[in-house]
């Protein structure tokens, strides 16, 4: 398959939640859909693109190694799924500690949020 057929699956800066304005707005919205162990909080915004935001309390997940798995994981499955979502500003919250879950857990779980947030 040519790059021209494949859908922009970068991570750029225009698809990620920076400023703590950005996030406080989409936790105002107070809409979100519950998962395994992850929480998507999402929001409208006025852009043709999804952006993302992440947020892995240390209190759930207390290694830096799980930490960044579940950043890792939500960033690859938003990453391959942004061309299909709606231009809404997403936050992933963990939301239960992760006990003996594997990458693919997180993986399902985050990928069937994505499924369920309204069109």
């Amino acid at each position: 398959m040519d790059s021209e057929a494949r859908p922009d699956q970068r991570f750029l800066d225009a698809y990620r939640l920076r400023k703590t304005d950005e996030y406080s707005s989409v936790f105002a919205f107070r809409r979100a859909i519950r998962g395994r162990f992850l929480t998507l909080h999402y929001r409208p915004n006025r852009l043709e693109t999804a952006r993302l935001g992440l947020v892995v309390a240390k209190k759930l997940a207390r290694r830096a190694v799980a930490r960044n798995c579940v950043k890792r994981v939500c960033r690859e499955v938003f990453r391959r799924s942004r061309a299909g979502l709606p231009g809404v500003d997403l936050v992933v919250r963990l939301t239960s500690p992760l006990g003996d879950a594997s990458r693919e857990h997180l993986r399902l779980d985050f990928a069937g949020l994505l499924q369920r947030l309204p069109r």
